[in-house]
């Protein structure tokens, strides 16, 4: 199954994208999505824990993605 992946920040930087679409197994969590990322970051360097939507929606990492969802990953935002 293809899942879309909105990329931001230090993510888009990391694999020079802001999108990337993946090809997943079925039955894959946001977990998978997560961990498929990073590998393609190529060991550059990006945050542990991003926030994650699903279609528009905050997502937590054991939930099931399905083809033609849309994951957006948004890493931590700092200020000062």
């Amino acid at each position: 199954m293809t899942v879309r992946v909105l990329l931001f920040a230090s993510y888009a930087d990391a694999l020079g994208a802001s999108e990337v679409a993946l090809e997943m197994p079925a039955g894959a969590l946001v977990r998978d999505v997560l961990a498929r990322v990073k590998s393609l970051a190529s060991g550059k360097r990006i945050p542990d824990k991003p926030l994650v939507a699903v279609n528009q929606r905050y997502a937590r990492e054991d939930q099931a993605v399905t083809a033609s969802d849309e994951v957006a990953i948004i890493p931590p935002v700092a200020g000062g």
